[in-house]
């Protein structure tokens, strides 16, 4: 399977944490719109079904992350 360069799934991962932001203080139309199309990007980019999986695999990929830390996928 083909990854995403870790610059473009920072610039998702952060494109997306803005939006979800922006969301929680009861976003436009459009901001919801972006953020579900972001998500798809993540979830095809980083072959998952679900923004939480694929926010965790970005995060793996990204520089500095250590990838034997499964922290996150305790969490919850």
């Amino acid at each position: 399977m083909l990854m995403a360069h870790p610059a473009v799934l920072k610039d998702l991962v952060e494109q997306y944490e803005t939006l979800r932001a922006l969301q929680a203080g009861n976003g436009s139309p459009a901001a919801r719109r972006r953020m579900d199309d972001v998500a798809y990007t993540l979830c095809v980019s980083t072959g998952t079904r679900d923004i939480d999986a694929a926010l965790i695999a970005a995060r793996h990929r990204l520089p500095g992350a250590r990838p034997q830390d499964d922290s996150l996928l305790a969490a919850g």
